[in-house]
């Protein structure tokens, strides 16, 4: 198999961790979709919903410039609609990853100790915080399975290269 450019990779691997974790969390009970630790954001399924939102986002703005805002009263996603959102922004952020130069950034609002205003944001960290965020956020939920005895997925690169034939 022809391998893939170094981005492309990093965010295919990215697509594949995120659908693995939300397929096995797809299995569990309310009960096990309620459960938290400290230190993490919040529920299991808090914590998805945050994830596959945030992702949309920064899909948004990397490809519109404008973030993706859900309406305030939406109701939560079910697992086929966030299964159906990760795999919308994360083939989207494999599309564009290679695409971003250096100089490429979007306009945001930002909030710094008090201070709001606009400012320019390089699309190289928001492609860096798509991963960083969803990382974070798959091992939080991965401690908050082991804690209710439920063995997690393995995610590292190794796994992906085993599943994918990139040999």
């Amino acid at each position: 198999m022809q391998p893939y450019p170094v981005l492309n990779t990093l965010f295919r691997h990215h697509l594949w961790a995120n659908l693995q974790l939300l397929e096995l969390c797809s299995t569990l009970s309310e009960e096990q979709l309620q459960a938290s630790a400290v230190g993490g954001y919040g529920s299991i399924a808090d914590t998805l919903q945050h994830m596959v939102r945030s992702e949309r986002s920064y899909f948004a703005r990397i490809s519109t410039g404008q973030p993706y805002r859900s309406p305030e009263d939406a109701p939560p996603l079910d697992f086929a609609e966030m299964a159906q959102w990760l795999r919308h922004s994360g083939e989207g952020l494999i599309e564009w990853a290679p695409t971003v130069q250096a100089a490429d950034s979007v306009e945001i609002q930002w909030d710094n100790g008090g201070v709001i205003g606009p400012i320019q944001v390089p699309k190289a960290v928001l492609l860096t915080q798509a991963i960083n965020h969803a990382t974070e956020h798959r091992a939080q939920i991965m401690a908050i399975l082991t804690q209710l005895d439920i063995e997690p997925p393995e995610l590292d690169a190794w796994s992906y290269f085993d599943t994918q034939d990139l040999r």
